[in-house]
């Protein structure tokens, strides 16, 4: 689910969408639902996760993209969710990096905080005893292009991609690239792959800046405190990286701060 990485101070805020539906061929069940809006797990998610946890895989298959070779799971007809990509990265060092399928649980439970519905559902799972992420197979996708990036409407669009950026700085996601942006005919994106995020480094280096600043958004995250991340994140995330996050926080305050000295209170989406 990883491509070519791209350079984090060139990166122009990329997106991640699916579409999913709920009428479903007895013949096809995956490739023939008609589709109309991707998110479709909100207001869902407690049955997808369960699903994702419980419901009977039919078929496990290769997933021909990505340097972590996820594996792509089919559930068993008639539930909320059809298919999830299998990613057992155990925590720990890989190619320089600190990688762990926990970062990726960690990814969706901070965006259920956060109320953004940009992260699909995200559970762990045992398969073959070995234990990863389940992650919603978001369907129907377009794939992005560094030639030619889509340019959504406007300013939702641009809304987006800053609430993807302030995401990415707070979790220090090192690796947004274009193997993990996608979009749909909608225009909601939508985010995926953070194994290597949540890790203990308490400053921003490696992430795109911030140009803008979603305000509702940066409410939401002014307000975290520790005891929110031990009751949201628990154990899927240590207490030296929960508190690099707050630390993380704290410098993207910093930053908002000289931009609106700079620019005034249009620094703000609202």
């Amino acid at each position: 689910m990883r491509r070519t990485q791209l350079l984090p101070y060139t990166l122009i805020a990329l997106a991640a969408t699916a579409v999913l539906t709920s009428s479903v061929s007895a013949q096809n069940p995956v490739t023939e639902r008609l589709v109309q809006c991707s998110l479709v797990w909100k207001g869902q998610e407690d049955a997808i996760e369960k699903f994702l946890s419980e419901g009977r895989i039919e078929k496990m298959e290769a997933v021909p993209v990505g340097v972590t070779k996820p594996q792509r799971a089919t559930l068993e007809a008639g539930g909320p969710a059809m298919r999830f990509a299998w990613k057992p990265l155990t925590p720990g060092y890989s190619k320089g990096y600190m990688e762990s399928y926990k970062a990726e649980i960690a990814a969706y439970k901070l965006d259920r905080m956060l109320d953004l519905h940009m992260v699909p559902p995200i559970v762990e799972r045992a398969i073959s005893g070995k234990l990863g992420a389940a992650v919603l197979w978001i369907e129907n996708t377009k794939g992005w292009s560094i030639q030619q990036p889509p340019q959504g409407p406007e300013p939702r669009w641009s809304i987006e991609l800053t609430r993807m950026k302030m995401f990415d700085q707070l979790i220090a996601n090192i690796d947004r690239n274009q193997g993990n942006l996608l979009y749909d005919d909608d225009w909601h994106l939508f985010l995926i792959d953070h194994s290597r995020a949540f890790t203990d480094r308490k400053d921003l280096k490696g992430v795109a800046a911030l140009g803008r600043v979603d305000r509702q958004l940066w409410a939401k995250m002014s307000a975290l405190t520790m005891a929110d991340l031990e009751a949201g994140l628990g154990t899927w995330v240590g207490n030296k990286e929960k508190k690099a996050l707050l630390q993380r926080r704290d410098k993207m305050d910093q930053e908002i701060k000289r931009l609106v000295a700079k620019r005034g209170d249009s620094v703000f989406y609202d």
